[in-house]
Parts: structure tokens; sequence; C-alpha cells
């Protein structure tokens, strides 16, 4: 078992199951000596090591999962490409929060959910890649109006609440 540092409240780590799809070594004195990649379709987002070592076991990074420097490199000799990575947590962040709102433009777990959700209720047909374009706006505009809210494309805490994520 491994201590990391995860994201923070406003850039939290994507919690899923991906694969290690890129590893390569000495990007640079932010991510320490290695770097493992993951196919989260959102963003960049690695497990590396650090130049700030203080951090591990905390929530300071900026979504990546950060190691201490001589963890990376053994886990880097240990796992080839392809090796299954799964990141536990709420997916709408901390319990005791309310979620964010969401509106074109935003990207992550939050808004790949929001899409599911959409596609299962019938109403978007995209790809859920948990990018929050024009085809999750006009999708959730219809599925706003058709259950007598606003048609704002904002993903509000009642659109939340109407799509059974929250109580």
């Amino acid at each position: 078992m491994y201590r990391v540092a995860v994201g923070n409240h406003s850039t939290p780590t994507p919690i899923g199951e991906y694969k290690i799809v890129y590893k390569g070594e000495n990007w640079g004195p932010s991510f320490g000596p290695r770097w493992l990649g993951l196919n989260v379709p959102w963003g960049y987002y690695g497990i590396h090591g650090t130049n700030r070592p203080y951090s591990i076991g905390q929530h300071k990074s900026h979504g990546c999962i950060r190691m201490w420097n001589h963890d990376v490199k053994e886990l880097y000799n240990l796992i080839p490409l392809g090796t299954k990575v799964i990141i536990f947590g709420h997916v709408l962040g901390e319990s005791d929060r309310d979620p964010k709102d969401l509106a074109e433009g935003d990207v992550g777990g939050e808004v790949q959910l929001i899409q599911s959700r959409l596609k299962s209720a019938g109403y978007f047909k995209g790809i859920c890649n948990g990018k929050f374009r024009s085809d999750t706006t006009a999708a959730l505009k219809r599925y706003q109006r058709d259950h007598q809210m606003s048609p704002t494309g904002i993903v509000t805490i009642n659109v939340y609440k109407e799509l059974g994520l929250l109580e």
C-alpha cells in the first residue's frame, strides 16, 4: 500500500475505473521521476512523483495522484501498460457539501454522471465523456422542460435531485 495525495475540492481526482495508457520518465520537477498516465476522457491525469513530499496524505493536487518519488519509481517498475486503476470516492465530492452547479464548458466526473443519467432517461444521445458541450446543454434543456423546470441548461441542486443523485 502506498500513501498518496489527491485532488483538492476545486480540482478533484476523477473517480472511476481507468487504465494506465502511458508511462514516462522525468516530466519535470513538479511530476517527480515517473508518470503513469490514465485514460480519463476529459483531461490529462496521472499517477506521478512530486517535489512537494509534504503534500502526501492530503487533498493538495490538481487532480492527479501524487506519490513519494521512491514509491512511484517502484510502482512504475511493477505495472505494465493497460493496468486497471480504480479510484474510489463520492463522484459528487464531499458528502457534507452540495455539488457544484455545472454548465457548458465544464468537464469532469460530475458531467459524465449527468450525461449518463440523461442518456438513461432518453435525452442524451452522445458519448458520456465528461465534456459539457452543446449536445449536453440541449439534452439538459429538453429534460428541464419536460420536468417543469426552467430550461436554463445549468445543472443545479434541483437537477441533481430530479435525476435521483441527491435526496
